[in-house]
């Protein structure tokens, strides 16, 4: 079978960046058409600390453009998602043993300085010994500063640009495996498969966005067909999810001893998230999983903190996820560069541009640096314009949540004060879409436990793309924390029923 339209981009690859230009692509008048291996934000995209944020640390290694691109982003991506991404104050503990707390101030000031900053307050001293703060962390850290950030849940932010770029027009699809390319009469003609029942369809396009995260070189090699294909390092960073630590809203930053960093970070309202590692990594990307040894070096450097030890047996939740960096040479993981690279690939027709490299936070930029490189293969259509455009539910002020969660409960007096503020952190002002003419509990249909109910599910599979349990509970929300074994079989159950029927 073949789709007889002539695309204009094909992107291959459905995490932030993919989803990314394909939103600013189908906006600026180009067909699109996206297919991804598995689901969206499977990969890369939904195992990373869940932060927009300049970078800090970054500021050692002199990624001094790179951290300013991401500081002015936080800002822009914090006022198109108010619902998905909020502000987040971090911790900084002064460790007399690492980096001189004037070094520390030199860089809190650039932080605070060479990026945007309209809506995020500045950098603060804080004493710990007496600051709510430092009750946590052991007596011996008596200062310490205090900086600005934004959170945000990263697979609902590839998910929003999917479905935006969707509703502009631009053909998404799932479980779709791209088998090959090939150059004819000067276009593409892309073999792809549908993962579930093997059937093939080729479609045409004008030119090809490599977006493959991990996979990307494995996509030169096995679906271009160049097999010369080296670009990236991959390297495993992990996360350790443990009940929370402590009652503040506020995130913290250690130093470690090898010079990286790790992260505290509030999660889901009970845990605290600590990450992240980084290791080299050589295998397939889809078996990534977390080490002992990562496991042990997240214990020990966040016990090297806190006064209560973080102890193996109270982790409740692991991820890992693969970072594909742009093979620099550096010398250690945690030294290569994590600015992005776009390569156009030099074979004469059909144009091809690869992606490498980039973090969540600049994936908006990113996207624009894209669209340069394929107006100038394809022609200018129309210029950039997602800097002042709301993602899917988030069209209200950045200030504003409190407010549509008041708004949701007088519309919506069946939801408890929890669940409300759940919908509106998931759906913003979609959540009246979800909820429609429900007005009792029982109109929310079978509940799978810990307020996932079967009307949000069937949402998310009727506008959200997803078809199993698990892309309900991890990536579209996060009660894959909470429910049991025979809550998740049950939605799965009910899952497979509703899509067949």
């Amino acid at each position: 079978m073949a789709d007889d339209r002539l695309y204009d981009v094909f992107v291959i690859g459905g995490g932030i960046n993919g989803c990314g230009i394909a939103r600013d692509a189908i906006g600026r008048g180009y067909s699109v058409f996206l297919a991804e291996m598995n689901d969206l934000a499977s990969g890369t995209s939904s195992w990373s600390s869940k932060l927009i944020h300049g970078g800090f640390r970054y500021l050692e290694y002199y990624e001094f453009r790179l951290v300013r691109e991401a500081l002015s982003e936080r800002e822009v991506l914090l006022a198109n998602a108010p619902h998905i991404i909020w502000p987040l104050r971090f911790v900084l503990p002064h460790h007399t043993d690492m980096r001189p707390a004037w070094l520390l101030r030199l860089g809190l000031f650039l932080y605070d300085h060479i990026g945007t900053r309209k809506l995020l307050p500045g950098t603060k001293t804080v004493d710990l010994k007496t600051s709510i703060i430092g009750k946590p962390l052991k007596p011996l850290f008596s200062k310490g500063f205090e900086y600005s950030d934004c959170w945000v849940n990263d697979a609902r932010l590839v998910v929003l640009n999917a479905r935006d770029a969707a509703d502009r027009g631009a053909v998404i699809r799932t479980r779709t495996e791209v088998i090959s390319a090939e150059r004819k009469d000067g276009v593409w003609e892309v073999t792809i498969a549908d993962r579930a029942t093997g059937a093939q369809e080729t479609v045409r396009a004008r030119l090809i966005v490599n977006a493959g995260g991990p996979w990307v070189d494995r996509i030169l090699s096995g679906v271009v067909g160049r097999n010369d294909a080296h670009n990236v390092r991959l390297v495993q960073g992990s996360h350790i999810v443990v009940p929370k630590l402590h009652d503040h809203d506020r995130a913290y930053i250690f130093q470690n001893g090898d010079g990286r960093i790790i992260f505290a970070l509030p999660y889901e309202e009970d845990f605290t998230l600590i990450g992240t590692t980084d290791e080299d990594y050589t295998g397939d990307p889809k078996d990534v999983a977390i080490t002992d040894a990562e496991i042990e070096y997240l214990c020990a450097a966040a016990s090297e903190y806190f006064a209560t030890p973080v102890k193996r047996s109270s982790i409740v939740w692991t991820y890992s996820g693969v970072r594909p960096l742009y093979d620099d040479g550096a010398s250690a993981a945690q030294e290569a560069t994590r600015d992005y690279v776009l390569k156009p690939d030099p074979a004469e027709g059909a144009p091809l541009i690869n992606i490498f490299g980039g973090k969540i936070t600049t994936y908006r930029k990113l996207s624009e640096s894209m669209l340069e490189l394929i107006e100038e293969r394809l022609g200018t259509k129309s210029g950039r314009w997602t800097h002042r455009a709301a993602l899917p539910g988030g069209d209200f002020a950045a200030d504003g949540f409190d407010r549509e969660v008041s708004r949701l409960q007088q519309d919506y007096p069946l939801l408890d004060p929890a669940q409300a503020r759940r919908y509106v952190r998931q759906y913003g002002t979609r959540a009246w879409a979800m909820l429609g003419d429900a007005k009792r509990r029982e109109d929310l249909g079978q509940h799978f436990g810990y307020g996932l109910y079967a009307l949000e599910v069937d949402y998310l599979i009727a506008h959200e793309w997803a078809v199993e349990a698990a892309d309900v509970i991890w990536r579209r929300t996060k009660r894959g924390l909470r429910l049991d074994r025979d809550q998740v079989a049950a939605l799965d159950a009910y899952m497979e029923e509703k899509q067949a029927a």
